[in-house]
């Protein structure tokens, strides 16, 4: 299996990425503790997270 390219550094990371790949569907709990206490918000997709790590374009909110 050929290795999928990354748009950019640390987006395996990132809940866009997540939610893509159905990691939502098999990992519901762990998903819900990226989004708990959101601190940040992508600018891109709105998404929010605790971490900025998380999200593509993090915006403090």
């Amino acid at each position: 299996m050929a290795e999928v390219k990354m748009p950019h550094s640390g987006h395996e990371e990132h809940l866009c990425l997540l939610q893509n790949t159905g990691y939502i569907n098999t990992n519901f709990e762990d998903y819900k503790n990226l989004v708990r206490n959101p601190s940040f918000v992508c600018k891109n997709c709105g998404r929010t997270a605790a971490n900025d790590g998380n999200l593509c374009a993090p915006e403090k909110l």
